[in-house]
């Protein structure tokens, strides 16, 4: 089935990265697996040997295009207590003017997404921070990197732990409630399946408060058990939930990109298998979700809140019973 408006498939370039070899050569072997035509790369980690007009030809050289980059903190020591909310206002500016640089970077690459992932900006004990003060601080260091160009879109993707105990923007509602204090027009979401199932929600209900209150400006396609950051092949655990998720998105109209933000390297599976297999999944559920879309017998269900009945009709879709 040809899907309308398939959104492009991009990597998490860490996937392909094997001893010794440096961004270039996992370029290239994302270029190779046929299907995956756009990567993010991580500010600075993939920096380091090449400036970004040099990175923006590697990417051309094997067909990809750059969706977006991703800022970095926990591989500087100096942010292990914070990037945005450390105590000490010398390393939270040094963080702010990190990320202005990496805006700088995308900027060159003529690309306009940026994602924060602030898993260091938290706390692990009672007593041990101000939260008023973590929270302020949050706020302001990210309206300054919006403002730093307004026409890049600046995503934050939530996690509820990890590496700290807990973090100053742990699930769907807290984000939304940051972004309004926020207020800045080129600020959203990034939703990212395995996050929305260790922070107890439904990735479908969540990708519906982020759609009526912000934006989605990322969708970061994985899968786990919903105890840790698993990164799993797409819908291998959670396949009704991930056609759920998919429906919804074709409901607010997201036609953004898909990212596969899967951890082959964490189990020592084949990466250009695991990215095929992503590939192969996704097409499928997609294709699932948007004939259910249009079914009017799964609609009137939904419509009753009729468990055994919706079930029914998407077992018989996914499974064909």
């Amino acid at each position: 089935m040809t899907l309308p408006n398939r959104p492009r498939y991009a990597t998490r370039l860490n996937a392909f990265k094997q001893k010794g070899d440096t961004v270039a050569h996992m370029i290239a072997a994302a270029g190779r697996v046929g299907g995956l035509d756009a990567a993010d790369l991580n500010f600075p980690d993939h920096f380091d040997h090449h400036s970004p007009a040099q990175l923006g030809q590697i990417m051309a050289d094997h067909g990809m295009a750059l969706n977006g980059l991703a800022m970095r903190y926990y591989t500087d020591p100096n942010f292990r207590l914070g990037a945005f909310t450390h105590p000490d206002a010398a390393v939270r500016r040094a963080a702010i003017d990190l990320t202005k640089r990496g805006l700088d970077a995308l900027t060159e690459m003529r690309g306009d997404l940026m994602t924060l992932w602030l898993g260091q900006d938290g706390f692990d004990y009672s007593f041990q921070a101000d939260y008023s003060r973590l929270w302020e601080d949050s706020i302001s260091a990210i309206a300054e990197v919006a403002d730093h160009y307004r026409a890049i879109k600046i995503a934050i993707e939530y996690k509820p732990n990890e590496p700290r105990a807990h973090v100053v923007m742990p699930d769907m509602a807290t984000t939304l409630l940051a972004l309004s204090e926020i207020a800045r027009p080129n600020t959203g979401v990034t939703l990212d399946f395995c996050h929305m199932l260790f922070a107890g929600e439904m990735p479908a209900r969540a990708a519906m408060l982020a759609a009526r209150s912000s934006r989605i400006l990322g969708v970061h396609l994985n899968d786990g058990y919903g105890k840790r950051d698993d990164g799993l092949i797409a819908g291998s655990v959670h396949p009704m939930q991930t056609i759920e998720l998919f429906m919804a998105l074709d409901t607010v109209g997201y036609d953004g990109v898909i990212y596969f933000d899967t951890f082959p390297d964490h189990g020592g599976t084949d990466p250009m298998g695991e990215a095929r297999a992503n590939i192969a999944a996704t097409n499928r559920l997609r294709a699932i979700a948007r004939d259910l879309g249009q079914n009017a017998d799964l609609a009137r269900a939904r419509g009753d809140q009729d468990a055994a009945a919706v079930t029914r009709i998407v077992m018989g879709a996914l499974y064909g019973v």
